[in-house]
């Protein structure tokens, strides 16, 4: 089975917050979200997907969750990427 580890960000007060999860099903798990029936920290937010990297294990991908949720750098380069993208 495969499984995600995604970021999202979403508009708040005028700043760009993010919010990193693991998924085996990532279209499922952003409609979680985006009905505010996801983690309670994404309820009543409009997220958008803006990064995910597929793992062959569970086990794997959570560690690579870890991860990414307590590098602040990485998220933030990520982020920058996507917003020049966008513009």
């Amino acid at each position: 089975m495969k499984y995600f580890v995604y970021l999202i960000i979403s508009n708040h007060k005028n700043k760009i917050i993010s919010y990193v999860g693991y998924t085996s099903d990532i279209n499922k798990r952003l409609k979680l979200h985006n009905s505010s029936k996801g983690a309670k920290f994404t309820r009543g937010r409009k997220w958008t997907l803006i990064y995910k990297k597929c793992y062959k294990s569970k086990a794997v991908a959570m560690k690579n969750e870890y991860l990414l949720k307590k590098n602040y750098k990485k998220r933030l380069l990520i982020k920058k990427k996507y917003l020049m993208k966008s513009v």
